[in-house]
């Protein structure tokens, strides 16, 4: 099973090859918990943001969901993704690629 961060490096690595943007969000203990997604892009001119879960025992927290919700409501993209493949689809179903 592939980690996180694994995963997080091959979406950065692909955001890269679109010519996008993108910061990793860092939380942790001198961090609150803001369930900010683990990405934050513009890709193609749209706001992404994609909370990273690896595909066995990721859990998404309510706050995350949350979040992911107010993102998407404002007009951004916004999604759980636990793997590379994941976020092809998103970009591709929301037409930003």
């Amino acid at each position: 099973m592939r980690s996180e961060k694994a995963i997080e490096n091959d979406i950065k690595r692909y955001i890269d090859s679109l010519g996008g943007w993108w910061i990793k969000i860092h939380g942790g203990s001198n961090n609150p918990s803001t369930g900010v997604p683990d990405l934050l892009a513009c890709i193609n001119g749209t706001f992404v943001a994609v909370e990273v879960k690896r595909s066995s025992g990721g859990v998404v927290s309510a706050i995350q969901l949350e979040q992911i919700k107010r993102i998407n409501k404002a007009g951004g993209v916004a999604f759980v993704a636990e793997s590379l493949k994941t976020v092809k689809d998103e970009l591709t179903k929301h037409n930003i690629i």
